[in-house]
């Protein structure tokens, strides 16, 4: 019923340890998907202002999962210290019962020698009375009847004392085997509770490093945080001007792909008519395809292609207002080869301010409208102004020129001149 008692409180703190971690998971798993969604988010930053969102974004998601591990430290070291109490105590338990078992041993050592001793003296006195306490000794040597009485009595008395302190004897010498056996049982439990007191007390420090270590790193990363978010909110009129040259590079390209698309309609309205029924037409090649509805091969080195940032509405991490990502961030590493996912002409391949070096394939008209598509950030080219390609070669290579965090491929696509999600596009 003790053990039974003292389990009881055990398991109801196990189960309130196990709800904490989950809440604390839940914690670091919101924080892990904040981090990802402000790195989407850098893109069109420069480096400096990347970097700090970065550092933003790994300073929080580590903070839930340092306090966490700082929670589990201390628990630890809560249970290590219950449990060298515990342990103590029987410790305690163990020494008071060798103790007294030696005080036991050394009273039947001494009750032995007093036995043995009366054991002796009783032989002495028969020996001095003649030795002889035999019925028929006692009868021959009467004097008389009340003699005889006495001197039967006194030989009885004497032979009952032998036989009781002879008993005793043995008894004690039963008593004394089986102390000795409960003292070196009791001796050896002792050195078993020394050890593990010394295991216990070995893990409470560890574990009271360990959360010391913790609240240190806590203290940091609560100090780098408050740091980063000054250094951000310092960098917001640098964020302003970056975003309003964003915005007018997107419409210098917008506006020159409208006038790219008004010359390509004016081009194809002055084409002769088409060759009357019957007449022999060139069979057009199928689209390349890798995956339902895919007309584009992947771009990218990376096999398969791995989307790092989709398309779509993304908060600014510094200014706060929600902004398009106007493609998508496929994963590259710098340098690496990039690929027409499509046969095209190049449009241009030219520094495009924010965009970085930048290649522009117009692939003509794709499904009744004018289709084109925009590789950027890259290191370098491998095409120019005009050239014919086809799906497969090389454009260039990836980087991180312009305003980007780091090198990758930010991949868009052009219908009718606006962007659109390339992600269906690309089999994704």
């Amino acid at each position: 019923m003790a053990v039974l008692v003292a389990l009881a409180p055990a398991a109801g703190s196990a189960d309130d340890l196990d709800d904490r971690r989950r809440a604390a998971q839940q914690r670091a798993d919101a924080a892990q998907r904040r981090a990802e969604d402000l790195q989407a988010s850098i893109e069109g930053l420069s480096a400096d202002l990347a970097q700090a969102v970065s550092d933003l974004a790994a300073t929080e998601a580590r903070l839930p999962a340092a306090q966490q591990e700082l929670r589990t430290a201390q628990d630890e070291l809560a249970g290590a210290e219950r449990r060298a109490e515990l342990v103590q105590a029987r410790l305690v338990d163990a020494t008071d019962q060798r103790d007294s078992i030696s005080a036991d041993l050394t009273e039947n050592a001494a009750r032995d020698q007093d036995v043995r001793d009366s054991i002796g003296q009783l032989a002495r006195q028969a020996y001095q009375g003649g030795g002889d306490m035999s019925a028929i000794a006692v009868v021959l040597d009467a004097q008389s009847v009340d003699d005889f009485n006495r001197r039967y009595q006194a030989a009885a008395t004497a032979q009952r004392a032998q036989r009781e302190l002879v008993q005793e004897l043995a008894d004690l010498a039963g008593d004394a085997r089986n102390a000795q056996t409960r003292l070196t049982a009791v001796t050896d439990r002792i050195g078993e509770l020394k050890a593990e007191a010394e295991a216990e007390v070995v893990r409470a420090d560890q574990a009271r490093a360990a959360a010391a270590t913790r609240e240190q790193e806590i203290e940091d990363l609560i100090a780098d945080q408050r740091s980063t978010q000054q250094r951000l909110a310092g960098m917001k009129n640098q964020a302003e001007a970056e975003r309003a040259q964003v915005e007018s590079d997107r419409a210098a390209v917008e506006q020159e792909l409208a006038g790219i698309i008004a010359e390509q309609q004016r081009a194809a309205a002055a084409k002769p008519a088409p060759a009357a029924p019957g007449a022999q037409q060139p069979a057009a090649p199928p689209p390349p395809s890798n995956g339902a509805g895919a007309i584009f091969a992947n771009p990218t080195s990376i096999n398969p292609m791995y989307v790092t940032s989709s398309y779509g509405m993304r908060l600014h991490p510094i200014l706060g207002y929600t902004r398009l990502h106007a493609g998508i961030d496929l994963r590259t590493y710098c340098n690496t080869p990039l690929y027409a996912p499509r046969d095209a002409t190049v449009q241009w391949a030219q520094r495009r301010g924010t965009f970085g070096n930048q290649v522009m394939l117009n692939y003509g008209t794709v499904n009744g409208q004018p289709m084109m598509s925009s590789s950027n950030h890259l290191t370098s080219f491998a095409v120019s102004t005009g050239q014919q390609v086809r799906r497969g070669d090389l454009i260039g290579y990836s980087g991180n020129t312009g305003l980007s965090g780091a090198c990758h491929l930010h991949f868009e696509v052009y219908v009718n001149g606006s962007t659109v999600d390339p992600a269906p596009l690309l089999g994704r």
